[in-house]
């Protein structure tokens, strides 16, 4: 056989208690064997033909025999009695192989059956269960940060490049596939017309223009200088920019003064128009298409599609790492909030009672036999010496309680059969 030994983790401590426990219950049966031939030793030397003595030694003489019987029996368990390759000894060594077979069938045909398991969750009340704990803040928490875990675990595996690629043309076909000037027209709608914002803007804008001009009314002047027929007086010149400037300015004002001006009308109209053109005009749509498809092919933009997974992944991996980040909050609160409806809502714990109880069935009909051949070649791995080992240190101090018991019963029945050898035959 192999010597290569398991290497499944054992407890240290609990096998150095089962130890002490079967050398403490072998010397106990052992010390009775010795007990016992001891007294027949000793009645008969001093046997003088009384009766008692007769009954002690009898009593003695079959308590060795079935001391000696039962200690056969046990060892001839784990290994081959005295060392001697006595036939059918040494069985969980010889067999050990068969032994993880049986076992394995065993576990698959009385443990993991749907009756067995049906049973079992039907008690459980997972759902139930599952919402009490989650609805504490302390378990909701650790839930959230195993789900941390696990995503920036997942996240860690990936190859960059295939995600990168992959995230870059599934948001770039998607830019591509989304028409957007319903989408404009919409932002319009709700953004602007129905929320007033083209007012605001409209007044931003205002001022913009206003302070613009200011500051570059001395350019402008210059323009106008520019522009102007060389025979025009520079008097009449200023006059006419002053002029021009002025009522510019004063025009921003009263827009900017009146709520109500015709201007802001004129403006709202202009952006009702632009909205339904959106919409309806498949010439301005085609543009604006045509206009996305330039964007989209644009090298800076598609830089930024191929940054963009590098940018998800540093910011979720920060913030699955970050006990206090936004995103651990939120992922601990949620659950907490699902436990909450999980503990008030039995119909949502029937369905993952259902649930658990459907996944549980799919992998017992499908990887049952994976788990009966886990068994088996766990076992089959292990050295027969070890495995002798370590069942013995399991089952060995209850076996033991065999010899005693093959001790205590061998030695009554000698002096029963005794007793009836002298008063009845």
């Amino acid at each position: 056989m192999s010597s290569v030994t398991s290497h499944a983790p054992e407890n240290l401590v609990g096998d150095e208690q089962r130890q002490r426990e079967l050398r403490r219950m072998k010397g106990f049966a052992t010390g009775l064997l010795a007990a016992a031939a001891v007294v027949f030793v000793v009645v008969r030397v001093v046997d003088d033909g009384q009766t008692w003595l007769g009954y002690v030694r009898a009593c003695a003489e079959a308590a060795m025999v079935g001391a000696l019987a039962d200690w056969f029996a046990v060892t001839a368990l784990f290994r081959h009695p005295l060392g001697i390759p006595i036939p059918h000894t040494a069985i969980i060594p010889r067999r050990k192989d068969q032994i993880g077979r049986s076992l394995g069938e065993f576990v698959q045909g009385n443990f993991l059956t749907r009756e067995v398991l049906a049973t079992r969750l039907a008690a459980a009340h997972v759902g139930a269960r599952l919402g009490a704990w989650l609805a504490d803040p302390e378990h909701a928490a650790r839930a959230g940060e195993v789900v941390a875990d696990a995503v920036r675990g997942t996240i860690e595996v990936l190859d960059d490049d295939d995600v990168r690629e992959g995230v870059g043309r599934a948001v770039e076909r998607r830019l591509r596939s989304t028409p957007v000037a319903p989408v404009l027209a919409k932002a319009i709608d709700v953004g602007i017309v129905e929320g007033d914002q083209q007012r605001r803007l409209l007044d931003a804008a205002m001022r913009g223009l206003s302070v613009f001009l200011e500051e570059n009314r001395a350019m402008l002047r210059m323009r106008l200088d520019q522009e102007s027929p060389w025979w025009v007086p520079e008097a009449l010149d200023d006059r006419v920019f002053n002029k021009i400037f002025t009522g510019v300015q004063r025009f921003i004002a009263d827009v900017q003064r009146d709520p109500d001006h015709e201007f802001r009308h004129a403006v709202d109209a202009r952006i009702r128009t632009l909205a339904v053109r959106l919409r309806e005009d498949p010439l301005l749509r085609s543009k604006v298409e045509d206009a996305k498809a330039d964007l989209l092919a644009h090298r800076d933009v598609q830089a930024w599609l191929d940054s963009l997974w590098g940018e998800l992944k540093a910011a979720t991996l920060a913030a699955t790492a970050d006990p206090e980040s936004e995103l651990r909050h939120r992922l601990a609160g949620g659950l907490e909030r699902a436990g909450h409806r999980l503990v008030a809502d039995v119909e949502l714990q029937g369905k993952i009672d259902d649930w658990v109880e459907r996944l549980t069935f799919y992998l017992v009909e499908h990887y049952r036999g994976e788990a009966a051949e886990l068994i088996s070649t766990t076992v089959a791995r292990w050295d027969s010496a070890d495995t002798s080992r370590r069942i013995e240190l399991q089952v060995g101090r209850d076996l033991q309680f065999i010899r005693i018991n093959g001790t205590v019963v061998g030695g009554l029945a000698g002096l029963v059969i005794h007793a009836i050898g002298e008063h009845v035959i």
